[in-house]
């Protein structure tokens, strides 16, 4: 929920829409298709919050990706942290059950905890991490504080045995989440 999010470069149509929008709509209509699987909900900008623990109350889940604002978390991006507290909370988690989606827009800006450890720490304990980077624009240094640090990303999900995706629009955000 990083300042960033706010930028309209989601392309629906002939409109532009912002990027929270999009991943709110997305992200929730994710969630009302999971049968069976506990859900948690950790949210992130300059800090990370443990917004749902999880759970089979889908419901609730759903209700919190809807409701989450901007600034809830700060305007930077604490890609690293948000692994940290997802890993915490997975540990303990059956084997099968250790995964994690991390959506961001930009790059680790705010975190106390190098995303690449967070990685290795999660390859130890069996926490798969798949990565999704949501912008039209690609980069490790951009300008508008809004490009995605793709390598990062990949070598986050590699490390882990997850994968990396890219969404440039809500299309292709929608088609990571159907898979």
């Amino acid at each position: 929920l990083s300042g960033s999010m706010q930028i309209r470069d989601m392309q629906l149509g002939a409109k532009l829409i912002s990027r929270v929008d999009t991943v709110k709509a997305i992200a929730a209509d994710f969630t009302e298709r999971r049968e069976g699987d506990r859900v948690g909900l950790i949210l992130f900008g300059s800090k990370a919050y443990l917004q749902a623990p999880l759970t089979f109350d889908i419901e609730t889940v759903t209700q919190f990706i809807r409701e989450s604002q901007l600034g809830f978390a700060g305007e930077d991006t604490a890609i690293g942290d948000a692994l940290g507290l997802a890993i915490k909370r997975l540990k303990d988690r059956p084997a099968e059950s250790r995964v994690f989606v991390l959506l961001t827009d930009g790059q680790d800006t705010a975190s106390t905890v190098d995303p690449m450890e967070a990685a290795s720490l999660a390859s130890e304990l069996g926490v798969r991490i798949y990565t999704i980077g949501v912008s039209r624009n690609l980069g490790k240094y951009g300008t508008n504080g809004g490009e995605v640090d793709e390598a990062m990303l990949i070598s986050v999900a590699d490390a882990t045995g997850g994968r990396y995706f890219r969404a440039r629009d809500p299309a292709e955000l929608q088609a990571v989440y159907a898979l």
